[in-house]
């Protein structure tokens, strides 16, 4: 799944239609696909009712076509309502009354009513107002029906819960009004496919079909909050084709992650899976240790050697047998400065090394780590957490890492290493990923809700959930020991850190299932669930 900007999407289309497929086509295709997508979530059948809100552009073209297409391929009840008068010319809108839909319009509605009624009787709401192309902040129209949709929809889900709570459904003669399904084409209406900003009157999708590729906007808040469901539909573009092919944005889907699986052959030894190292742990952040060393196993490394305090290691050792233990000299606790020596001495055994969870700001730790950069000869390297805090105050500390290398800074990380505020770091995600990566020569995972990976030649991969069960203390350590894990079976430092951050995410989905709420879940939940995402990808 390629995700491409408003500019690339038209340069898509342009040559498309060069090539030989009409951009009358592109949109009979793009409405056809969006009736099977919708098919494919809800059974339509004689006893639904859609409502479709249709702008004036290529979005409401895409609508009127789906409208026909479900009108010849169920018996739905569907209604069309048009922000402006089409004109008998457009095909796609005789087409529709060929069909026997009906159509209202919005400048005969001066009031609204007329709108209202079709959207408090509607299953369905099927949002083909505004494209991609859409300028915020809306105004007139458009502005005006979707604010009427979204107060017609509160009131919908108001009455519907102030009714179940005072009538119980088993004694009320009709069930209870429920918010209607609402269906977005291409894009919810109001948001910046680019950025991500949202109109303050988009109305929230449960699904979003999207043609071509997806767009960096929805996969980027606050307009991600309004999406629901991602779905990307073809609408029989050729992937050859050099336009599309050359996008080098991708969504980390399951398919894509799956084919990134390091191989298990049946005749492997501790040693074909590799060797992670990981320099963790501090008094205040003990757990960091285990979480980082259990999820280096769980991602299938072969052996996982913890480097830190001694005091420390006497601690976590009894609770995890897997590790062996490389316990380092310390300060009070805290992994001392001429630790580094007893670190350099064995780690060029490892194929990667893991520094940072839960490592603390000591000065004798920060020592430690500018010894470490600075002995050359070191392992794929992986930096998270308090390493990258440590770096963030050292001067041009990039070039110091060996080739490869991975950091893993969430937005509050990424602005201590940049100097801009996290909220500047939130609202540009993607170009400042891509930026970054560039200008530091690393593999740059910058964690969020649609966590991003980007590296130096502009390769650039997003993960498709959003959950509030990674918001926790001690996921972010999994995270990194997770990738350790897979960088020390031989994956390249992209292809772990996607693979890495997908089997996060989706065993976060898992956990938060598992133990009934996302809210519930911790950091160790998600490790007991890493083994179900894999057995996932493992499926397919």
């Amino acid at each position: 799944m390629k995700v491409a900007t408003i500019r690339e999407v038209r340069e898509i289309e342009a040559a498309a239609d060069r090539s030989g497929m009409s951009y009358e086509q592109m949109m009979l295709n793009a409405g056809a696909a969006a009736s099977r997508a919708l098919r494919q979530r809800w059974t339509v059948d004689a006893s639904t009712r859609i409502t479709f809100l249709v702008g004036t552009g290529n979005n409401g073209g895409d609508g009127l076509v789906m409208a026909r297409s479900l009108a010849l391929s169920t018996e739905a009840d569907i209604s069309l309502y048009l922000l402006e008068p089409r004109s008998p010319a457009d095909e796609n809108y005789r087409a529709a009354l060929e069909a026997g839909l009906p159509v209202a319009l919005a400048t005969d509605d001066d009031d609204r009513l007329r709108l209202k009624n079709l959207l408090l009787d509607a299953d369905i709401i099927v949002d083909a107002v505004l494209g991609i192309g859409a300028r915020l902040p809306l105004r007139g129209a458009a502005a005006d029906v979707l604010a009427t949709t979204g107060n017609c929809l509160s009131q919908r889900a108001k009455y519907a819960a102030e009714r179940n709570r005072d009538m119980p459904a088993e004694h009320s003669e009709t069930p209870p009004p429920v918010r209607p399904f609402v269906f977005a084409v291409d894009c919810p209406s109001g948001i910046d496919c680019d950025t991500g900003e949202a109109d303050e009157h988009v109305i929230a999708a449960d699904l979003t079909t999207t043609f071509i590729a997806a767009k960096p906007g929805l996969l980027t808040f606050p307009a991600a909050a309004f999406v629901g469901d991602l779905d990307l539909s073809p609408i029989g573009i050729p992937e050859s084709l050099p336009e599309l092919e050359g996008i080098k944005a991708e969504i980390v889907d399951s398919k894509l992650a799956a084919c990134l699986l390091p191989p298990r052959p049946l005749d492997s030894h501790k040693g074909t899976y590799g060797k992670a190292m990981i320099v963790a742990g501090s008094p205040n952040y003990i757990g960091a240790i285990s979480l980082a060393g259990e999820a280096a196993y769980r991602a299938g490394a072969g052996l996982v050697t913890i480097a830190t305090a001694a005091k420390l290691t006497e601690i976590v050792a009894g609770s995890l047998r897997e590790p062996t233990w490389l316990p380092l000299p310390h300060t009070d606790g805290a992994i001392a400065e001429k630790a580094c020596q007893a670190v350099v001495d064995i780690v060029a055994n490892y194929d990667t090394l893991l520094v940072g969870c839960g490592l603390g700001l000591r000065q004798s730790t920060s020592g430690f780590l500018r010894q470490l950069l600075a002995s050359g000869s070191l392992p794929p390297l992986i930096l998270d957490a308090d390493a990258l805090n440590i770096l963030s105050r050292a001067h041009r500390w990039w070039k110091q890492l060996p080739p490869e290398s991975i950091i893993t800074p969430h937005a509050g990380e990424m602005a201590r290493l940049t100097g801009k505020s996290a909220k500047e770091i939130n609202a540009n995600r993607w170009e400042i990923a891509r930026e970054y990566s560039t200008a530091w020569n690393v593999a740059l995972l910058l964690k969020g809700a649609h966590t991003l990976i980007a590296v130096p030649d502009g390769r650039i991969s997003v993960i498709p959930f959003k959950s509030d069960a990674l918001s926790k203390a001690g996921t972010g350590d999994a995270l990194a020991g997770l990738i350790a894990g897979l960088r020390a079976q031989g994956l390249g430092a992209y292809d772990s850190a996607r693979l890495g951050a997908y089997l996060h995410a989706a065993a976060g989905i898992i956990a938060a299932a598992t133990v009934g709420s996302s809210r519930s879940v911790v950091a160790g939940d998600v490790l007991s669930a890493v083994g179900s995402a894999f057995a996932t990808l493992e499926s397919l």
